[in-house]
C-alpha cells in the first residue's frame, strides 16, 4: 500500500479542527482533515448556540459545523470521512494510519480530537439529550434556556459545583445530586454551593430515570442509595457534570498527557506539544473553558504554529 505524504494533517473536526484547516489552507499548507467518529464534535449534540460571536439570532450546532466545513473546503482543505486510529511520532516524520490501514506521513500534525462528556448512560437521559429536550452536559452553554425554571445537576467535583453555582443565578431552584456522602470538590467550591440559598444538595442520591413528555424533561426519579427511598424531583433541565474524557488514547505513547488524558502544552501560550511538529487545539487540551469560541481560537494558534514550524525548516 502506498504511503501518502502531506504537509499538514488535522486529526478531528469541530470548531478547533475546522478553524485550523481554514488558516492552514490559506497558508498554502494543503491540509488533509479526518473528521473522526463524531464529525463536528460535541457541538453536534447542541441544539442552540447563542454565545458564538457573529450569530445575532443564534445558530444550531450542526448548522454551524456545516458552515465551518464549507469554509474550510472553500480554501481547498481535503476533508475526509473516517478516523486516524494509530500514530507513530518517534521520528521526524509523523506517521499516522487510518482505520482501514492507509498510511500517511505528515510534516505537521494538528490534534483536534476533542473530549467527550461523560453521561450516566440511562436510556431516558440519552433520549432527551438527542432530542435536545432538556438534558445537557454544559451549564455555561445551555443554562440560559432554563432561566426562571427548576433544574437538576448531577456531579460532585469542582466543575459540578461551579456549574451548579452558575445555574443558581439563572434558575429558581437547583437540586444537586451527589452519589456519595461527600463532595469530591475543593472545600471552597463545596462551601460556595452549600451557602447558596436556592441550591439543594442531596447526598447518597442516584438518578433512576429522567422523566419527560413530548415537550421535554419534566422531572427526575431519584433514589437514596442508603435507604432505598425513591422520590421525584420536578425540573425542566437535567445537567450532567460528571467529567469529560479527552479523545487522546492513540497519542499516549508519544504525547505528554495529564492524569485524566488531556494533552499538556509544552509551552503555555502556544499550541506546541512535546513532539516537534505536533500541535494541539481545542478540548483535547482544554479542561477549563470548553467553549466553541476558545476551541476556534486555539485552532488558529495551532495552524500558525505549524506554519512557523515549517518555515523554520525551510519547507
Amino acid at each position: 500500500m502506498s504511503v501518502e505524504k502531506v504537509k499538514c494533517l488535522i486529526i478531528g473536526s469541530g470548531p478547533a479542527g475546522y478553524t485550523a484547516a481554514i488558516y492552514a489552507a490559506r497558508a498554502e499548507m494543503k491540509p488533509v482533515m479526518y473528521v473522526g467518529l463524531q464529525p463536528g464534535g460535541q457541538l453536534t449534540t447542541t441544539n442552540e448556540v447563542e454565545n458564538f460571536p457573529g450569530y445575532p439570532e443564534g445558530v444550531t450546532g450542526p448548522e454551524m459545523m456545516i458552515q465551518l466545513e464549507a469554509q474550510a473546503k472553500r480554501f481547498e482543505t481535503d476533508v475526509r470521512a473516517g478516523f486516524i486510529d494509530k500514530v507513530d511520532f518517534s521520528g521526524p516524520i509523523h506517521k499516522c494510519w487510518t482505520e482501514d490501514g492507509h498510511e500517511i506521513h505528515a510534516e505537521t500534525v494538528i490534534i483536534s480530537t476533542g473530549a467527550s462528556a461523560k453521561y450516566l448512560g440511562l436510556p431516558s437521559e440519552q433520549k432527551y439529550l438527542l432530542s435536545g429536550g432538556g438534558v445537557s452536559a454544559c451549564a455555561v452553554c445551555d443554562g440560559f434556556f432554563y432561566r426562571g425554571q427548576e433544574v437538576v445537576i448531577v456531579g460532585a467535583g469542582d466543575s459540578a459545583c461551579e456549574e451548579a453555582h452558575y445555574l443558581s443565578k439563572l434558575c429558581t431552584k437547583v437540586t444537586m445530586l451527589v452519589r456519595t456522602d461527600v463532595f469530591r470538590a475543593s472545600k471552597i467550591m463545596a462551601d460556595r454551593v452549600r451557602n447558596t440559598p436556592n441550591i439543594t444538595i442531596l447526598h447518597n442520591t442516584e438518578t433512576v430515570e429522567v422523566l419527560g413528555n413530548d415537550m421535554g424533561v419534566t422531572g427526575a426519579l431519584v433514589k437514596n442509595n442508603v435507604t432505598g427511598e425513591e422520590q421525584t424531583i420536578p425540573c425542566t433541565g437535567f445537567f450532567v457534570a460528571i467529567g469529560h474524557k479527552p479523545n487522546t488514547d492513540i497519542f499516549k505513547d508519544y504525547i505528554n498527557l495529564d492524569e485524566v488524558g488531556y494533552i499538556k502544552y509544552e509551552q503555555p501560550g502556544t499550541s506546541k506539544t512535546n513532539v516537534a511538529g505536533v500541535f494541539v487545539a481545542g478540548d483535547a487540551a482544554d479542561k477549563n473553558y470548553r467553549q466553541a469560541i476558545t476551541a476556534a481560537g486555539t485552532g488558529c494558534m495551532a495552524a500558525l504554529d505549524a506554519e512557523r514550524y515549517l518555515a523554520a525548516l525551510g519547507h
